[in-house]
């Protein structure tokens, strides 16, 4: 089985865990739950349980005390990306290649399904201490990482920078902060986790986390470069988005040419930096450089 076919493997994996963790459908909440698996269920590379799960193997993980933190980073993506389409922020019809959650449940339905996928996210994430009572210092330290990557300090922080520098001049400075909190900051703390609940030492898990920060940065501005020179049916949701909505991005600020080469840089760094951790890192290099190099 090559790469490719590995990865095809793992992702129908990571929905069977998914499908496991929907909520049940209740009499009155029924809309609720049914937008929020329209929202989870939408498909997608599933990079960050993927990454988690990866990175867990990696430091000699090998129990279901993973899933329900699979299933919960996911839920939080999903979230963010359901409130990301919101007339209020990037207006956008499309997710995906079908239609955004606010366009089939109307836009306060789409403000709840996001409310609904965080809160249920460490309701999921919580039920690991019945799993593995024994665990629980280790869990709690996982949860702490979790909320901390997706809060004010980590995923909304960004997206908070991002939004009230929409249509300023920004600088170097200002850019990589939205970068590193926005994109990179989940993309951590799906590496960390599986590290934390691994096992790994203190000195591993910051080197995790050095190399998820790279990989976070350098796919973000693949991300904005593909804004750019994609088209729609190539990524599954509208492309100028950014343009659009007069946000600053890596390709905007320094031009596409000198994008790419920061991506190589970045990419170059975590992969040196992956190949200093013990263990078998074959598979997680070749998702790296798919990942960063992507042209979808």
């Amino acid at each position: 089985m090559n790469f490719e076919q590995e990865r095809a493997v793992k992702v129908a994996e990571i929905e069977a865990i998914l499908g496991k963790y929907l909520p049940v459908s209740q009499v009155y909440q029924k809309e609720i739950a049914e937008a929020m698996e329209y929202s989870l269920m939408a498909g997608g590379k599933r990079l960050r349980p993927m990454l988690m799960k990866e990175t867990y193997v990696l430091f000699g993980g090998a129990s279901e005390l993973i899933e329900p933190f699979m299933a919960a980073i996911e839920m939080i993506h999903t979230y963010s990306l359901v409130h990301d389409d919101l007339p209020a922020m990037d207006d956008d019809d499309y997710r995906r290649g079908r239609k955004a959650t606010h366009i089939v449940y109307g836009e306060a339905m789409g403000i709840l399904t996001g409310d609904a996928l965080l809160n249920y996210a460490f309701e999921t994430a919580a039920g690991a201490f019945a799993l593995m009572p024994g665990s629980s210092l280790v869990i709690g330290r996982a949860l702490a990482v979790l909320a901390r990557k997706s809060g004010i300090n980590g995923m909304i922080g960004g997206q908070v920078v991002d939004v009230s520098y929409a249509g300023k001049p920004i600088n170097q400075e200002v850019l990589d902060f939205i970068y590193a909190l926005k994109t990179g900051a989940l993309i951590e703390g799906s590496m960390m986790v599986g590290a934390i609940l691994a096992g790994a030492s203190d000195q591993d898990i910051t080197i995790v986390e050095k190399i998820a920060s790279n990989v976070g940065l350098a796919f973000q501005i693949q991300d904005d470069i593909l804004d750019i020179t994609g088209t729609a049916e190539m990524l599954g949701k509208p492309v100028k988005s950014d343009e659009k909505n007069d946000k600053p991005t890596y390709a905007a600020v320094k031009g596409i040419e000198a994008a790419g080469r920061e991506v190589e840089t970045l990419s170059g760094e975590a992969l040196r930096l992956l190949l200093e951790l013990p263990g078998d890192h074959g598979y997680l290099a070749w998702l790296f450089r798919e990942l960063i190099h992507r042209e979808s």
